[in-house]
C-alpha cells in the first residue's frame, strides 16, 4: 500500500543535527495522517509521498523547512513572583507573544535568576538544520473520524478530552504549566 492522502502511516526515526548528534532516538514511532495536515514537517511528507512499508531514507531539512530561524525577540524576561514555584530550567508555560492579535505559544524556562526568570518562545530546535533516519512500518487508510478531526486517533495518536486551557490575558506568560 502507498502513502498517500488520509493514509496513515507509522514511522521509525531518528533524529540528529547535521552534524550526526543524536537529538532524539525515536524509541516510539511517529505516527501521523499524511496529506498536508500539519501532523509532521512537510518536507517529511513529500519524501515519503508514494513510498510503502519497508522504504528507508536519511534527509537533511534546513530550518527554513523546519521550525525556522533562532528570534531573539521571542525571548522574555519576566518576574519569578509571576510564575508558580517550585521553578525549575527547562519547564513550558503558555503564554502571548509580544503584540495582542498573536496566538498564545509555548515558553521554555531557560536560565533563572534570583527574582527574574528568562523565557524562550523559539521551539528548541529553531535554527538547526535536522537529519532524519526514516523507515516506513505501517501503512494504512485513516478512518472518517480521523480525516475529519486531521489526525490519527489511538495508540501513538490524539486522544481528545474536556479539559480546557485557560490563560491570563496580556502580554505576560500564562501562569499553568505545560510540561
Amino acid at each position: 500500500m502507498k502513502i498517500a492522502k488520509n493514509m496513515v502511516v507509522t514511522v521509525n526515526y531518528k533524529l540528529s543535527d547535521a552534524q550526526d548528534n543524536l537529538i532524539e532516538d525515536g524509541r516510539e514511532p511517529m505516527v501521523y495522517l499524511h496529506g498536508g495536515y500539519e501532523n509532521t514537517l512537510p518536507k517529511i511528507e513529500e519524501e515519503l509521498d508514494g513510498k510503502e512499508v519497508g522504504y528507508a531514507s536519511i534527509i537533511q531539512i534546513e530550518p527554513e523547512d523546519a521550525f525556522g530561524d533562532y528570534d531573539p525577540a521571542l525571548v522574555k524576561v519576566e518576574d519569578r513572583s509571576r510564575l508558580p514555584e517550585p521553578l525549575e530550567v527547562g519547564m513550558q508555560f503558555e503564554g502571548m507573544p509580544d503584540g495582542a492579535d498573536e496566538e498564545a505559544m509555548i515558553f521554555t524556562v531557560t536560565d533563572i535568576a534570583e527574582d527574574k526568570v528568562v523565557l524562550d518562545g523559539n521551539h528548541p530546535l529553531a535554527g538547526m538544520a535536522l537529519r532524519f533516519s526514516l523507515s516506513v512500518a505501517e501503512v494504512r487508510h485513516a478512518t472518517e473520524e480521523e480525516i475529519a478531526h486531521e489526525h490519527v486517533h489511538g495508540a501513538h495518536g490524539h486522544h481528545h478530552d474536556d479539559e480546557g486551557d485557560e490563560g491570563e490575558e496580556g502580554d505576560h506568560v500564562a501562569i499553568h504549566p505545560i510540561h
